[in-house]
């Protein structure tokens, strides 16, 4: 269903699903660019039944595309922006949680989603409990130490993905397992588009989490 915005620094137009099943950990669905607050809500829906979403569409637009950030060039991001727009997303979940009896959802990032989770992840530790990052790059170049102590991530990077250096989101496991999560990191034979096989391996990693 539709909720209504908060204003200030928690204002997202987004969509909630209530849960239909108890004990679920919801999830924070976060769209690639292009995507809006509806992109991601069936693949939410396969890949935790029941549970609950919260959806937000990005604030910023890029030629008429939202997006979570701003970037100068394709894989060059304006870091300022990116942490103004991650502080903007914890307030948003806060209140959310607040105002939806929501626990701390787990992220279920896409592309720029993936992105702006993994600051989330780095920047504001306390929001989630844990991500799914699908195609991420590392966000900032320089990070505070993070707290993330047994928090679980799954990232899932494709092997022929023309937009994301294996280094690069090599880094970004590195930096997590440093900041103390428990990082299971696997590359696809796909490129940066998502796949069949993310969804499977998406879907049994946050039932098992759902299960512990």
């Amino acid at each position: 269903m539709t909720e209504p915005s908060w204003g200030g620094a928690q204002r997202f137009t987004h969509r909630f699903v209530r849960a239909t099943e108890a004990g679920l950990p919801p999830l924070l669905l976060l769209h690639g660019t292009g995507g809006d607050e509806t992109d991601l809500l069936p693949l939410g829906r396969t890949l935790l039944p029941g549970t609950a979403l919260l959806s937000p569409r990005g604030a910023v637009l890029e030629n008429g595309m939202p997006r979570f950030f701003r970037r100068l060039a394709e894989g060059v991001f304006d870091e300022d922006d990116l942490r103004r727009r991650a502080a903007d997303l914890a307030g948003f979940v806060a209140a959310a949680r607040t105002a939806y009896g929501l626990a701390a959802p787990v992220a279920v990032g896409f592309s720029n989603g993936a992105n702006i989770a993994a600051a989330l992840l780095l920047l504001h530790p306390e929001v989630l409990a844990g991500a799914v990052l699908l195609r991420p790059m590392v966000p900032l170049r320089e990070t505070p130490p993070a707290d993330l102590a047994g928090r679980p991530v799954l990232m899932l990077s494709g092997a022929a993905d023309p937009i994301v250096p294996a280094a690069n989101v090599g880094s970004l496991a590195e930096r997590l397992r440093a900041a103390g999560a428990t990082v299971t990191h696997e590359t696809l034979p796909v490129g940066h588009g998502l796949s069949q096989a993310d969804v499977v391996r998406a879907g049994a990693w946050l039932q098992r989490l759902a299960a512990a």
